[in-house]
């Protein structure tokens, strides 16, 4: 018989109902069952027998049925061991596994935007786009500001969830539905940015000490891989310790820059522009929104939710915000002509030779920060596909065949690396825009529900996610979209609409999920997540289990 219980806490209560019976893949028989109680560290349990600081509770009937859905919780023994490869893969983190501080997602978050890659978001829009710094800088400040802003919202979820951002997507896509994002993630985190950094470490490597940039690309990948195989607790240390060092050094540099600039020189713009710049300002800040849970889902489930985001907001937005003006100030006085083949050369070529070399080691270090990141929540999002892999160190063996991927493509983003990259930028916000919107748009309309159960349910698989998210992107895309590969119907015609199609995208899979959600007619189905038999999650002096009950926003 399975019966459910709550950590004695005295404090709520949700809603009467009937609960069905625990099932590892959805369903089950309905039963009468409890009061599923909130509390601030309750959670429904299964258990064979009441135990010590567990309290059955009465039965009752009413509502609509709420299903129970027990966890995959992620295996082995981790904790805060940093010398140790995080086991298992993208389960549910038990509380006797959690530790840390708000305040880490502020270092957690500068550290790897500290690299030229957040520079050159900066420089593209003065040297491809023909903007002058300040019109430059007001559109990095602002598309930034978005991205952090969203940033923020979704690593406040990751305490009481406990589980990492593409998982957390399955509950407006579903299980199968969201293959979309987290394989788009997946190959954009993993490979992609992966890709994207390791060039920009590579020429910081090369012009330091002009060694074969394919020999730089191999000694930055090696480094970047090594972090992310070990896991969580060496990326955060790795974070706070590189962050000190970067904010030093970078802060020196972007003063010289920003006195040698020419902010009044005058630009011949492209139609568009500013918001071509505000597009690939908001698409790197918001690259980094498929991974905002993976680095709070460690935290304690009574963490303060709104420390938790302002801290992962503020991360992103300082660091990319100066950098990126910087980047638009080093632009004024270089020129794409001499430099755009090594671009970090041009930024260094304005500071003095001990600045320049000391910079240039800050750029592969940041390189390296910003890669750990990405080949480690590359692999969550694969997982998060929902393939078993038969070793519990199948996240570090996933980090490593996509950091090997990563590896090639960037051997092919050697040259060209200035305008590759300004595609890369545009694409990034191509795909985040709509699932945005669909992510958004289903926590409103589910606000109130008891939704932790969809995360793991294999027979949660509801169209409305999917269908809205892919039907926004091919519209907005093919409309909107204006890069060098593929200009879209409208700037072709009217180039003074730059590319605005991460906004349409957004808005457009926003109002279809509200659509689609009606008609798919589940708006009233709740699932609660359950912990399998016997785990021991926490010391018995300790509460049994996270609150999920109380989820943010639903």
């Amino acid at each position: 018989m399975i019966e459910t219980f709550e950590s004695q806490t005295g404090l709520g209560s949700y809603p009467a109902g009937r609960v069905s019976a625990v099932s590892r893949g959805g369903g089950g028989t309905e039963i009468p069952s409890s009061e599923i109680n909130s509390a601030a560290h309750a959670v429904t349990c299964r258990r064979s027998h009441p135990t010590e600081g567990c309290t059955a509770v009465t039965e009752s009937s009413g509502a609509a049925a709420t299903a129970l859905i027990e966890a995959d919780v992620r295996e082995g023994t981790y904790g805060d061991k940093v010398a140790a490869v995080e086991p298992g893969g993208a389960g549910f983190i038990p509380l006797g596994e959690r530790h840390g501080k708000p305040l880490q997602e502020f270092w957690t978050w500068v550290s790897p935007n500290m690299e030229f890659a957040t520079i050159f978001v900066g420089v593209i829009g003065v040297w491809f786009f023909g903007l002058s710094f300040w019109v430059a800088a007001l559109a990095l400040v602002l598309g930034t500001a978005l991205g952090s802003l969203t940033m923020g919202a979704l690593a406040a979820r990751g305490p009481l969830f406990g589980v990492p951002q593409m998982i957390l997507s399955r509950i407006g896509f579903g299980f199968l539905g969201n293959i979309l994002p987290a394989g788009l993630n997946a190959l954009v985190a993993g490979v992609g940015w992966f890709a994207v950094n390791s060039v920009s470490g590579a020429f910081a490597l090369n012009a330091l000490f002009h060694w074969n940039t394919k020999f730089c690309l191999v000694i930055i990948v090696v480094v970047e891989l090594a972090v992310a195989f070990f896991g969580h607790n060496l990326v955060h240390v790795f974070e706070r310790f590189a962050f000190p060092v970067l904010v030093v050094i970078f802060a020196i540099a972007s003063i010289v820059i920003l006195s040698k600039s020419h902010p009044g020189m005058h630009h011949a713009s492209i139609p568009g522009g500013f918001l071509i710049t505000f597009g690939a300002a908001f698409g790197y800040a918001a690259g980094w929104n498929p991974y905002a849970s993976d680095y709070t889902r460690y935290l304690p489930p009574d963490t303060n939710r709104r420390a938790t985001g302002l801290w992962a907001g503020l991360g992103v937005f300082i660091s990319c915000a100066i950098l990126e003006v910087v980047g638009a100030a080093g632009a004024t006085i270089t020129s794409l002509d001499k430099y755009g083949g090594n671009p970090t050369a041009g930024f260094i070529s304005n500071l003095p030779t001990w600045i320049g070399d000391v910079t240039l080691l800050a750029i592969a270090l940041g390189a390296i920060c910003a890669n750990a990141l990405n080949v480690y929540s590359g692999s969550m999002s694969f997982l998060a596909l929902g393939i078993k892999l038969p070793t519990s160190l199948g996240r570090a063996v996933i980090a490593i065949v996509l950091g090997v991927a990563g590896f090639f493509v960037a051997l092919s983003g050697l040259s060209d690396a200035g305008q590759k990259y300004n595609n890369f930028l545009l694409v990034i916000s191509y795909w985040i825009g709509p699932w945005l919107g669909v992510f958004f748009a289903d926590q409103l309309l589910r606000r109130g529900k008891r939704v932790d159960g969809f995360l793991f349910d294999r027979k949660h698989n509801p169209w409305a996610g999917f269908a809205a998210m892919a039907i926004a992107m091919g519209v907005s895309i093919w409309l909107f979209a204006n890069q060098t590969d593929y200009v879209g119907l409208v700037p072709k015609h009217v180039g003074a609409f730059g590319d605005i199609t991460f906004e349409v995208g957004f808005v457009l899979a926003a109002l279809l999920y509200a659509i689609f959600f009606r008609l798919q007619g589940d708006s009233g189905r709740e699932e609660a997540l359950v912990l399998p038999d016997g785990m021991n999650v926490v010391p018995a002096a300790g509460p049994i289990g996270p609150d999920l009950t109380d989820l943010p926003g639903r």
